[in-house]
C-alpha cells in the first residue's frame, strides 16, 4: 500500500499458537478471590467475642460470683475489645446482623462489668438507710425553699377564704372538696368528715388508699418534672398545693372545727405533705443546675446531680405510699383528735430523725 509520503507496510501479528494477547493485559487477568470485609473482620475477632458471651451467660446463670479470678480479670479487657469492635462495625458499616449482634453482646457484657454488686434486697436496705437521708441532706435548702412555698400558700389561702367563702369553691378542685363548700354546716363536717364512721378494711385500703396513692403520686411527679422549666411552675405548683389547703383549714375554723380538722388531717398529712416537699426540692434543685450550671455545661450539671434527683423522687413515692395507707385507713379509725395528733406529731418527728440524724457513712 502505497501512502502519501512512501510506501506502508501492512503489520502482521506475530502468530502466538492461537492465543491471542491483549494490549490491556490487567482487563484479561484472572479476577482475585473476593474476601468480603465483614467476613475477615469476624475472623480476625470472633474467639474474643465469644470467649466474652461465654463469661457473660455463665455470670447471667450463677452470677458474677461463679466466675474465677482469671475470668474476672479477663472479663474487662474482652468488654473493651468488644467495645472497640462494635465502633469500628458501625465506621466501616458492616453487615447489620454483625452490628445487632456486636450491641447486644456489649450490652450484656455492660451489665455483668458495671452491675451493683449487692442483691436486689441489699439495695432497696442501702437506699432506705443511706441514698435517700443523703438526698435529702443534699437539698437541704431547696427542701426549705418548697416548705416555705407551701406555707405561703397555705397562709394566703388562709386569709382568702376567711373573708370570703366563695374563694373555697374557686380554690379547692370539685373532685377534692367532695361536696364541702360553703354551704358544709358544722354538724355535716363532723358526721361525715372528721367523725366518719371506717368503712372497712377493702374500701379503706383496696379502693380510697389506691385512689390517694395514685391522685398524691401524680402531684409529686408534676412538682419534680416541671424543675426542666427553670423551678418555676414548681414553686407556683407548691403554692397552689399550700392555697388549697389554707382554704380548707379556713372552711373548718369558721365552723369552730380548726383544732379538730388538723388532728384529723394530721395523721397522713405529715407524711403527705412532706412527699410533696421532697418532689418540690427535686424540681427546685433540677431548676437551680439547668439555671446556674457554674462551670460545667447544662447537661453535665444535671447529669452530676441526677442521682441526688432521683433519690428524692423514688423517696417521695415512698413517702405517698405510706401516707396513703394512713389517710385510707388509719384516719377514720382513730376518732380521737388528742390521738391523731400523737400519730401526726410522732410520724412527723420520725421523719425529721430519720432523714437529719447524722450517718457513719454516705458511701454509695
Amino acid at each position: 500500500m502505497v501512502g502519501a509520503s512512501g510506501p506502508v507496510t501492512r503489520m502482521r501479528a506475530p502468530h502466538d499458537g492461537g492465543h491471542r494477547q491483549s494490549p490491556w493485559p490487567f482487563l484479561m487477568s484472572e479476577p482475585a478471590p473476593l474476601t468480603l470485609k465483614s467476613s475477615t473482620f469476624r475472623q480476625q475477632r470472633e474467639a474474643n467475642w465469644q470467649a466474652l458471651e461465654t463469661l457473660v451467660a455463665r455470670a447471667d446463670r450463677r452470677g458474677v460470683t461463679a466466675l474465677s479470678a482469671e475470668d474476672l480479670a479477663r472479663l474487662p479487657l474482652l468488654y473493651r475489645a468488644a467495645l472497640s469492635s462494635l465502633s469500628v462495625a458501625r465506621a466501616i458499616a458492616l453487615d447489620r446482623h454483625l452490628l445487632l449482634y456486636l450491641e447486644d453482646l456489649a450490652l450484656r457484657a455492660f451489665f455483668v462489668v458495671y452491675a451493683p454488686r449487692r442483691s436486689w434486697l441489699a439495695s432497696c436496705g442501702h437506699f432506705l438507710r443511706v441514698g435517700f437521708p443523703a438526698a435529702a441532706k443534699a437539698a437541704r435548702w431547696h427542701i426549705l425553699a418548697a416548705l416555705v412555698c407551701v406555707l405561703a400558700g397555705t397562709a394566703a389561702g388562709f386569709v382568702l377564704a376567711s373573708h370570703d367563702e366563695a374563694w373555697v369553691t374557686a380554690l379547692i378542685p370539685a373532685g377534692m372538696a367532695a361536696g364541702r363548700g360553703p354551704g358544709s354546716t358544722r354538724q355535716d363536717l363532723l358526721q361525715h368528715e372528721i367523725f366518719a364512721p371506717w368503712p372497712g378494711w377493702s374500701d379503706s385500703f383496696g379502693v380510697f388508699a389506691t385512689f390517694l396513692f395514685e391522685h398524691n403520686t401524680m402531684v409529686g411527679i408534676y412538682c419534680l418534672s416541671l424543675g426542666i422549666a427553670g423551678g418555676l411552675p414548681t414553686a407556683a405548683l407548691m403554692l397552689y398545693q399550700g392555697l388549697i389547703f389554707g382554704a380548707f383549714l379556713a372552711l373548718h375554723a369558721d365552723r369552730g372545727l380548726l383544732i379538730d380538722c388538723l388532728g384529723w388531717v394530721s395523721i397522713h398529712g405529715v407524711t403527705e405533705f412532706g412527699a410533696i416537699i421532697i418532689c418540690g426540692a427535686g424540681g427546685f434543685l433540677m431548676g437551680e443546675k439547668l439555671l446556674a450550671p457554674g462551670r460545667y455545661t447544662r447537661a453535665d450539671s444535671l447529669a452530676m446531680h441526677g442521682e441526688t434527683i432521683s433519690r428524692l423522687a423514688v423517696g417521695g413515692m415512698l413517702l405517698f405510699l405510706l401516707a396513703a395507707c394512713l389517710e385510707g385507713g388509719l384516719r377514720q379509725l382513730v376518732a380521737s383528735t388528742p390521738w391523731r395528733f400523737v400519730i401526726g406529731f410522732g410520724t412527723g418527728a420520725a421523719w425529721i430523725t430519720y432523714l437529719a440524724a447524722p450517718r457513719r457513712s454516705l458511701a454509695r
